[in-house]
């Protein structure tokens, strides 16, 4: 036997793509029907090939007019009006469908959004099937949930939501929504709309009543027409702090009650302490689950300097092993990049690090050669001022900074805008409560990262946005409280 090592390959494992039930054109969902958008129509590509997946109709002003009175009607004479146990049975139907479509809805997000299948398959699928599960169980309970005894719903609520969890982010803005007994205009991302328009099917097949939900394709235009309808009571926004601040600045003084879930910056913290090959694994998970493109990704790495050399040479080597390319194949770790424009973004952000000094270093995996994909990159010996330590890269790009001292640690983490989530790695139980305590973000994940539950409130601080979404305290946003 020689003494190479021995190097071995997955065999492919392509999910089929017809699971899909791909169609060449989709309409848009209004008043209980699918229906023909006055907008321009838009083509949706699939990420990993460039090619065309469908044409999608999209709303003008006159049909986002025609959605919110269709809500406004739905949520006078039959939803805001129904008991919660009644409400509760169409959220537990569409939880159900979801299920029963898993696999459907898993494939067609790969091919939408880019994401792996295995991605898509064990996370978003089941996390937004949970979403609805979870939610259909308060719809009777409101009056326990600490908001006074009779707590009211809102109304109407236009929703806007981003492309890197479309069918997820789809669920936890309505699911609470109906719950409490609003009804929505949701506005699907423009390059991600295919599965939210599945949804409503869904919702059809559930017999919700007609304008309890409508989906509404289009570009940003659409939701900024939606979000300044005089007919919204409340807007839901998930996406750029960009976009939130004109979003807020709109609806300063309308009355209407707004929640926005915008960018991130995490922070990662590893202690010397920390159990490092465990803490590779939530690193890799923190940065390339879903090719980054998470607004709590963990983009920043903060190690202890004594093991800084140490995790670093474990953290190259795991990254290596990643593999990139067909999101429809199940081996595959790292999917396409949603967009051209996006992967614009990263690569201008990445030469940046480059040309202010720091280290760069790229996994050698092989690259397809057609469709939108980055290959994992980690940058040592970052400083503070670079732009690759303030600015979101929503890419698989991870930036690795050291500290001395816990004090150290903390400031660091929270020398930010943002304030959405950061993780800690320690063995000592003190150690993760005083680190904690300390932590400007909304959620703190110990010794584990992206770990996400209906059960638990999700919502950042500062310039990641404010509100809740899940758990007890996210119902407060659809209420009259």
């Amino acid at each position: 036997m020689s003494g190479e090592p021995m190097s071995w390959e997955y065999a492919p494992a392509p999910e089929s793509r017809d699971i899909a039930n791909l169609k060449p054109a989709y309409r848009m969902f209004v008043d209980g029907k699918f229906v023909d958008g006055t907008g321009e129509p838009l083509k949706t590509i699939n990420p990993a090939t460039e090619e065309v997946l469908a044409e999608v109709a999209t709303a003008s002003k006159a049909d986002i007019d025609t959605a919110v009175r269709a809500a406004r009607r739905a949520y006078d004479k039959v939803w805001g009006r129904m008991p919660g146990a009644e409400r509760a049975k169409y959220v537990f139907r569409i939880a159900r469908l979801i299920q029963e479509r898993t696999r459907e809805l898993a494939v067609l997000e790969s091919l939408d959004n880019g994401k792996p299948i295995k991605e898509s398959r064990d996370v978003d699928v089941p996390t937004a099937a949970a979403h609805f599960f979870y939610h259909a169980g308060w719809a009777d309970k409101l009056g326990h949930a600490g908001y006074g005894p009779n707590p009211r719903p809102l109304g109407v609520a236009g929703q806007v939501i981003p492309w890197n969890f479309p069918l997820l982010m789809a669920a936890w803005k309505i699911a609470p929504a109906l719950a409490c007994g609003n009804t929505v205009v949701l506005k699907p991302a423009e390059t991600t709309p295919l599965t939210a328009l599945v949804l409503a099917e869904i919702c059809q097949q559930a017999d919700l009543p007609a304008g309890v939900v409508n989906i509404l394709p289009g570009a940003g235009d659409v939701g900024a027409e939606l979000v300044n309808h005089a007919g919204v009571d409340k807007v839901a926004f998930t996406g750029s702090t960009e976009v939130g601040k004109l979003i807020q600045r709109s609806l300063a003084g309308t009355g209407k009650k707004l929640t926005l879930e915008l960018g991130g910056k995490a922070a990662n913290i590893v202690f010397d302490d920390a159990p490092l090959d465990q803490a590779v694994e939530g690193i890799v998970n923190g940065i390339f689950f879903n090719q980054g493109h998470v607004c709590c990704a963990g983009s920043r790495l903060l190690v202890q300097e004594s093991v800084a050399d140490e995790l670093l040479a474990k953290l190259r080597y795991r990254v290596s092993t990643l593999r990139l390319g067909d999101p429809l194949d199940k081996n595959t770790d790292v999917g396409a990049i949603n967009s051209k424009a996006q992967l614009d973004k990263i690569r201008e952000l990445t030469e940046s690090g480059d040309s202010e000094g720091a280290q760069k270093w790229t996994s050698p995996c092989p690259m397809p050669d057609k469709g939108f994909f980055f290959a994992p990159t980690v940058f040592s010996d970052v400083q503070q001022s670079m732009r690759i330590a303030r600015e979101e890269i929503f890419g698989p790009v991870l930036s690795v900074l050291t500290f001395r001292t816990p004090e150290e640690a903390v400031a660091k983490a929270n020398n930010t805008p943002y304030g959405l989530s950061a993780g800690i790695w320690t063995e000592k139980g003190s150690r993760i409560l005083w680190t904690a305590q300390r932590m400007r973000a909304g959620v703190v994940w110990a010794n584990t990262f992206n770990r996400f539950d209906p059960t638990a409130p999700f919502g950042g601080y500062q310039e990641s946005g404010f509100g809740r979404e899940g758990g007890r305290a996210g119902l407060e946003a659809y209420l009259d409280v």
